[in-house]
This record gives C-alpha cells, structure tokens and sequence, in this order.
C-alpha cells in the first residue's frame, strides 16, 4: 500500500506538477507585497502620516515601496529570490510587532498574519525560488 507522504512525493516529482506549483506558490505569497506596495505607492501621503502616528519616520516609505512593491515582483519572478524572501521574512517579523502589537484580538490575528507570512517565505529561502524562474540556483 502507497502511503500518502509518497503519493504526494511521486506527484511532485513531475516537472509539470512541480514546476507549477512553484510559480503559484511565489505568486501567491508575493501578491500580498505587490498590492501592499502598490497602495502604499497610491495613498503615499496617508501611509506617510499613519508611519508617524506610529513613531516611525515617514521618510522610510520610499524602502518600504521598494521592498514591498520591488521584493513582491523579484520573488514572482524568482530573480534572487532567497534574498528577497529573507528580507520580506525579517521586515514582516519587525512590523507585525511595530504596527500590530496591541493586545486586542484585531491586531493579534494581523501579528499572527505577519508571522505565518514569515513563515512561508522562510522555506523559499530554504528552496530557493524553484523553477521555472530567474534564479538559477
């Protein structure tokens, strides 16, 4: 009898199946970045002023867009995409706590968001960006 852990394993050992998952699983992380960034990059002067009501500078949203908007399109692309996911795990870690610290459940359940999100990018730089992508690792 074939258990389910080499059911799984034979059917991604499939290029087809395996080459797929790998871009739908950076697509779906990396959209929360790109439409994170993309917004920021829209209501600029709201992000600016929210930034600050949270002590921190407003001139740091110019990185912000960039590692959001700039990491979301470089990890859907694969292009040095242990890099990116590292830098988006780390920037997801520090401001889940920053901006979603409170103890309330709102922010509690955004904290967790951030933390899992960390998570899943954890293992691309783990992987690396699989193929097909940029990357040629």
């Amino acid at each position: 009898m074939i258990s389910i852990k080499q059911t799984i394993s034979n059917l991604v050992a499939q290029p087809q199946l395996n080459a797929l998952l790998a871009v739908f699983s950076r697509a779906l992380i990396s959209l929360i970045f790109i439409g994170a960034g993309y917004s920021k990059l829209i209501g600029y002067a709201g992000t600016q002023s929210y930034m600050e009501a949270m002590h921190v500078p407003g001139a740091f949203l110019p990185l912000v867009i960039a590692l959001e908007l700039g990491g979301g399109i470089a990890l859907l692309l694969g292009l040095q995409a242990r890099l990116v996911a590292g830098l988006l795990a780390g920037f997801c870690v520090v401001t889940g706590f920053m901006f979603h610290g409170a103890p309330d459940q709102t922010n509690q359940i955004m904290l967790m968001k951030n933390l899992a999100i960390a998570g899943g990018l954890l293992a691309f730089v783990r992987t690396g960006a699989g193929a097909p992508s940029l990357d040629k690792d």
